[in-house]
């Protein structure tokens, strides 16, 4: 684990504590390195609630909820389809938070996405985000800061003033 996304994953250990929020992922090129990262760090059992891996699509649909026929048109690799992971998640685990991500990770392109793409989502409450990233590097490189992202995201939701809903109000 780089020095980086050891800091950032105490970072959010740590405001998620604070704040009395829990957190949920569902990582698909990752394979649960996101869920792993966080919990390394001491306290993590406080605010890490659980994690879906859903590798292939069909696991997508079937444990995230995400749309058979979206995965179907758009494939894997998609804002919408991070989104639907995010919401799945945060709604699995009963969390206050989730974090999702889909990419490629190479070696070959997928779905008409080339190899540095990945989709990273955050849904808290009625606030979502997702934002689109292009990392470059092997596949170990891009997964690491696929992992990175996500834990700049999940500190970038609680900084920015959305109201975070806690879970138990839209479930």
């Amino acid at each position: 684990m780089a020095a980086d996304t050891g800091y950032l994953a105490t970072r959010v250990v740590h405001t998620y504590t604070q704040r009395g929020l829990t957190v949920a992922t569902c990582e698909s090129l990752t394979a649960g390195l996101v869920a792993g990262t966080l919990a390394t760090v001491p306290g993590a059992s406080k605010v890490l609630r659980g994690g879906l891996v859903t590798y292939a699509s069909d696991v997508k649909s079937a444990l995230a909820g995400v749309d058979a026929g979206l995965l179907e048109t758009v494939g894997a690799v998609d804002a919408e389809v991070a989104l639907q992971m995010a919401r799945g998640a945060r709604r699995a685990c009963e969390a206050d938070v989730a974090v999702a991500c889909t990419g490629v990770a190479g070696p070959d392109a997928q779905d008409g996405k080339p190899v540095g793409t990945v989709f990273i989502a955050v849904v808290a409450g009625d606030d979502e985000s997702v934002c689109e990233h292009a990392f470059e590097g092997d596949r170990a490189a891009i997964r690491q800061k696929t992992v990175d992202a996500c834990c700049e995201a999940l500190l970038r939701i609680t900084s920015c003033g959305v109201s975070l809903n806690p879970v138990e109000d839209d479930l």
